[in-house]
C-alpha cells in the first residue's frame, strides 16, 4: 500500500478517475487523461485521442455501478513525472442491461504535465488462470476452444 504523500496523491486520483466514471462525469475524465491515452485490456489496445474518449463515454453501453479498489497498491516512480500504478479492483457493472461482477488486476501510468498529473495509460486484465483456461467453453473433440466474450473498460 502507498505510504508516501505522493503515492497518497496518485491513488486519490485513480480513485477519482473511477468515480468520474461511474458518474459518468466526462469533463473530469477528460482532465484526468493525458491525450492520446494508452489502453490495453480483454477487447485489445489502442490509442484514444480527447474526442473518441468522450464519444466513447457518452456512448457507452455498460454503466460502473460500483467499485472497491484494493488494499494491495503497488507504486513505482519512474522518474520524478512518471510514476507506475498497480492493484486489484473488484467492479459491479451493468453490461446492456445485465449485472456482471469482475475482479481484475489493474496498472496505469501517470506522467505529471506542467506540475499536474494525468493518465497516460490504463491495462485492464481479468483475474484467473494465467493461461485463459477458465475463460474457455468447451467445444467437442477435435474443435478449437473459444474464450467466453467479457468485456469492460475505465477508459
Amino acid at each position: 500500500m502507498a505510504t508516501t504523500t505522493i503515492e497518497r496523491e496518485l491513488l486519490d486520483l485513480e480513485r477519482q478517475y473511477w468515480n468520474a466514471v461511474k458518474e459518468n462525469d466526462i469533463d473530469a475524465v477528460l482532465r484526468l487523461t493525458d491525450h492520446p491515452c494508452v489502453i490495453a485490456g480483454p477487447s485489445g489496445i489502442g490509442m484514444i485521442e480527447k474526442n473518441k474518449l468522450r464519444a466513447m463515454m457518452k456512448g457507452a453501453t455498460y454503466t460502473l455501478d460500483r467499485f472497491e479498489l484494493g488494499d494491495n497498491a503497488k507504486v513505482r516512480f519512474l522518474t520524478d513525472d512518471v510514476a507506475i500504478i498497480a492493484y486489484s479492483v473488484h467492479e459491479e457493472l451493468t453490461v446492456d442491461g445485465q449485472r456482471v461482477h469482475l475482479d481484475c488486476a489493474d496498472a496505469s501510468t501517470w506522467v505529471r504535465r506542467d506540475g499536474k498529473w494525468l493518465c497516460a495509460l490504463h491495462t485492464e486484465s481479468l483475474e484467473g488462470d494465467p493461461f485463459g483456461r477458465d475463460k474457455v467453453q468447451p467445444n467437442p473433440a477435435g474443435s478449437r476452444s473459444r474464450p467466453r466474450s467479457t468485456h469492460t473498460a475505465k477508459h
